[in-house]
């Protein structure tokens, strides 16, 4: 029986967009792990590098990442000493992430990644730029329901 052209794999763009995150992501792991990161933890080092000191809800909100997700990827840096969660002095109800010396000190080690992964695929930073856009616009669209 053959599906309708529709319904065919190779035409979903749901699994070509599946398929190229997975390849990110496994592009991403050999450049991060003499840095002794994982692809999220890279991320949220990412969001502190530029704002040191967000809550754990600000910090979920800019990944979006749910606290049952983000709470253990947080536990496992503060083990590994990138990272130190504190309650805010002001409420206590709220718990902040601040980078330790040595999440600071990967900063510097981190800073050839993008330019490693633009030479990977062979892209130039106008084309990774329309491209970012690109997903972005997707992302927004889909989100809004247009």
């Amino acid at each position: 029986m053959q599906s309708p052209p529709q319904l065919r794999l190779d035409r979903q763009i749901c699994f070509a967009l599946y398929n190229a995150s997975r390849a990110v992501t496994l592009a991403y792991a050999p450049l991060l792990a003499p840095l002794g990161l994982t692809y999220p933890q890279y991320l949220v080092l990412l969001v502190l590098w530029e704002e040191d000191g967000p809550s754990v809800k600000e910090l979920g909100a800019r990944l979006e990442l749910d606290s049952g997700t983000l709470t253990p990827l947080l536990k496992r840096m503060e083990s590994a000493r990138l990272v130190a969660r504190r309650r805010d002095a002001e409420d206590e109800r709220v718990v902040r992430v601040r980078l330790t010396a040595d999440g600071r000190a990967l900063r510097a080690k981190a800073a050839a990644v993008p330019e490693a992964i633009s030479c990977k695929l062979g892209t130039t930073r106008g084309d990774m730029a329309r491209l970012r856009q690109e997903l972005v616009d997707l992302t927004r669209a889909l989100r809004d329901g247009r």
